[in-house]
């Protein structure tokens, strides 16, 4: 989808596949297919806007194999679906039934990494509407926490540097701009905006940036305002931003609080909880750690990292960060010209919800999604853009 901003320039919004779990390319043709042309159906729309996840295999094939690539091209132009942005985040295994600490591997200091962020950008590359020459990509912001230490943090430095030239190259050949941006998480060695500034500053080049991931944001209580303010000021781009939002339970020391919170301590994805004190933020690497011990206290609220859908949040005594969602979307592109170009929502915890509000039909999921990006189509209007057709 997109979208005029007032200052005339392009505001891309588009839904991220990797709720879809696929490994290969044929996988990824299947979701176009089965859930992207039928969420593009339902929104009454003749484009839409996708970003997708694209595993190592499915990767690795489209890099390798131009017919291949083309072929993709071919089939989003057939079902009126477009590509500005990927999520390069995950690089395997997020379909599986424990993803967990997985999702975290290889960080920027393993090889791996930069050969398949660099697949991806080529890709990318071929991808990109022919009216569009901008795209972005996020990625795994550096490491997890346990598995850093200052060699490793000088091979992800330079990573990250070899991958900045690469895009420069890659913009010579095919005058395409790409950018790359690092996503804050919690427990990761940059778990907040702020974490990222040194990184990204001592990188110094405008093709490695920040993704923002709002769920992420809320999740450390971090001040979108501040937030995005001290980004700009110390020049770090804004490649992309997901709309997402998290858990929020205001009172967790009453045991109502707790029951409707181990509802959503499930086995797949890591959802690590954080509160804030006197002294600074604390937090766990799961809610069952902030459940079942004293880690976290029970006088402030939580908040823990679960991609709740932005159209239904929680009934009480929970509640999602979506306000939190609406600042900060209000400072990317509510001003007189936006720090990002690039809007993805990506609620990829659909089956990890608690039964009673899982979808049960792939009918229930493309609903879901419609319903979602409607609620960000209207915040978007709501700031003075325009939807185009």
């Amino acid at each position: 989808m997109r979208f005029r901003h007032p200052d005339g320039s392009t505001v891309h919004l588009a839904y991220c596949t990797n709720v879809h779990p696929a490994e290969t390319l044929d996988g990824v043709l299947a979701q176009l297919r089965d859930h992207c042309e039928p969420v593009r159906r339902r929104l009454g729309r003749d484009r839409l806007g996708i970003g997708l996840w694209l595993a190592k295999d499915a990767a690795h094939a489209l890099v390798t194999d131009p017919s291949a690539l083309r072929a993709l091209r071919t089939e989003l132009d057939r079902r009126g679906l477009e590509v500005v942005t990927l999520n390069g985040f995950p690089y395997e295994g997020f379909g599986a039934e424990e993803v967990k600490y997985r999702v975290y591997r290889p960080d920027w200091a393993d090889p791996e990494r930069l050969a398949h962020t660099t697949a991806l950008a080529r890709v990318l590359a071929q991808l990109l509407p022919d009216d569009i020459t901008e795209g972005s990509v996020s990625t795994l912001p550096l490491a997890w926490r346990t598995a850093y230490d200052d060699h490793r943090a000088a091979r992800a430095r330079a990573a990250l540097t070899t991958l900045a030239e690469r895009l420069d190259a890659l913009h010579e050949l095919t005058g395409r701009s790409l950018r790359v941006g690092l996503e804050p998480e919690p427990g990761c060695t940059v778990e907040t905006t702020a974490d990222a500034l040194a990184p990204l500053t001592a990188i110094g080049h405008d093709r490695i940036g920040i993704c923002v991931d709002t769920c992420h944001l809320a999740t450390s209580f971090e001040d979108p305002h501040t937030a995005l303010d001290a980004l700009t000021e110390a020049g770090v781009p804004i490649v992309k931003s997901q709309l997402s939002a998290a858990l929020h339970a205001e009172h967790p020391r009453l045991p109502e609080v707790r029951a409707a919170l181990a509802a959503f301590d499930e086995p797949r994805f890591l959802h690590q909880t954080r509160a804030t004190t006197a002294t600074g933020l604390r937090g766990t690497d799961d809610l069952g750690e902030a459940l079942t011990g004293d880690a976290l206290p029970d006088t402030t609220p939580w908040r823990a990292h679960f991609h709740v859908p932005l159209h239904a949040p929680p009934a009480a005594p929970l509640t999602s960060t979506l306000p939190v969602l609406k600042a900060a979307l209000t400072r990317l592109v509510g001003g007189p010209h936006p720090l990002t170009r690039h809007l993805e929502v990506e609620t990829y915890t659909w089956q990890a919800l608690p039964p009673e509000l899982r979808p049960r039909t792939r009918a229930q999921l493309i609903d879901g999604i419609a319903a979602e990006l409607t609620l960000a189509r209207d915040l978007l209007t709501d700031l003075g853009l325009k939807e185009l057709p």
